[in-house]
């Protein structure tokens, strides 16, 4: 049994960790706690929520509030930190670059491995690359015991970036099968108001042109001319410089409750993922794309990153990214191909058992045990 810190922050991708009971920081601890670990989370909160210690189950949570100023949330963060690590075995630091800093300080005071969860690209990010910041991000993949990151592509560059060739890896997000799978179409149109014997293609999450939904509602006012039953679903924050047409056949639904994500996944005919190729789609892996198959929903997709990889087998799903023409025409062609025959998507118990082995992995190298050892 190890006894885990896990470092986060408490909001992120639009929810809360502990009020919504959402997402990778909060699933794999509870996971790890299942198969027996003890589990301890620290979390700092930029809005005003309870403080102290909370159970999210066998996982146990301090949450502590940033405040008005910010500094004085985090040094009592650092202090915390310091305090559970003494009686940690590892930590796993996610979330953003400076809790993979402050992990990777923590475990070296303490003499404690370190496993820097790299989810998004840290380094795009504004903060990463300021001055002393960007240094100390860099130190903390170099000085982590081993990286964690979001998918293969990723991978891939910090093993060229920071030569970590034997100890970065990828561990993809999961799918909450329990809330994503097959439901009838029809109820779930007419749940969400939407029409019931219309040809539905649409795609979820943030609505911008910088991730090309400009390029789905173009192929969308193309094929129309041709598919008088057409019409396109989009729910998802809708960021500036993004502008929806006045159509009854467009249907926006903004940015819904987790818990109706899986409904309006079932709504739709064909379900698109949109992706640019630039920095953040060659390196990212969207979720949505793994919910819209645990959906068991006919899926198009950008050829870039991830979901090339993803979608490796059926290149006929996949349309060239910033091209409109290319995306009508692969969505098009899907319309009488509805296949779908997905793997099983990989779930958090799937994930939390990889970094479980990760973890042993690193305790047993600090204690100069040979992985190949029994316990």
């Amino acid at each position: 049994m190890l006894k885990i810190l896990v470092l986060s922050k408490r909001q992120y991708m639009r929810k809360d960790l502990i009020d919504d009971r959402f997402g990778r920081f909060r699933e794999i601890p509870l996971e790890l706690a299942i198969k027996g670990h003890k589990v301890q989370g620290l979390c700092l909160s930029y809005a005003c929520r309870d403080q102290g210690w909370i159970a999210d189950g066998p996982v146990r949570w301090k949450s502590i509030n940033a405040g008005k100023i910010k500094l004085s949330g985090l040094l009592k963060f650092v202090v915390e930190t310091v305090k559970l690590a003494r009686t940690s075995d590892v930590i796993w630091a996610c979330s953003d670059s400076f809790y993979g800093v402050i992990g990777c300080w923590a475990g070296r005071l303490h003499g404690i491995p370190v496993i820097f969860d790299i989810y998004d690209n840290f380094g795009e990010f504004f903060v990463a690359k300021l001055p002393i910041a960007k240094q100390l991000y860099h130190w903390a993949i170099r000085r982590s015991d081993a990286v964690t990151c979001l998918s293969e592509a990723f991978s891939g560059y910090l093993k060229k970036r920071f030569q970590r060739t034997n100890l970065t890896f990828p561990i993809e997000f999961a799918v909450r099968t329990d809330l994503f799978h097959p439901m009838d179409k029809h109820a779930c149109r007419q749940a969400l108001g939407l029409p019931i014997d219309a040809l539905l293609i649409g795609t979820a999450g943030e609505l911008t042109r910088t991730r090309d939904v400009h390029l789905l509602i173009d192929a969308f006012s193309r094929l129309k001319r041709r598919y008088p039953m057409l019409n396109l679903a989009l729910a998802g924050p809708l960021v500036a410089g993004l502008t929806l047409p006045d159509d009854p056949c467009l249907h926006y639904l903004g940015e819904l409750p987790f818990e109706q994500v899986p409904v309006f996944n079932n709504t739709l005919d064909v379900a698109v993922v949109c992706y640019a190729d630039d920095v953040f789609g060659k390196y990212c892996f969207p979720q949505k794309t793994r919910e819209f198959m645990a959906c068991n929903r006919p899926v198009i997709a950008s050829r870039v990153g991830s979901l090339k990889n993803l979608l490796q087998d059926h290149p006929q799903w996949l349309y060239d990214p910033g091209s409109a023409e290319s995306l009508a025409d692969v969505l098009e062609r899907r319309f009488t191909d509805l296949s779908t025959g997905y793997p099983p998507p990989p779930t958090w118990t799937d994930l939390a058992e990889k970094i479980e082995n990760i973890m042993m992995s690193v305790v047993k190298n600090r204690l100069g045990i040979s992985p190949n050892d029994s316990e």
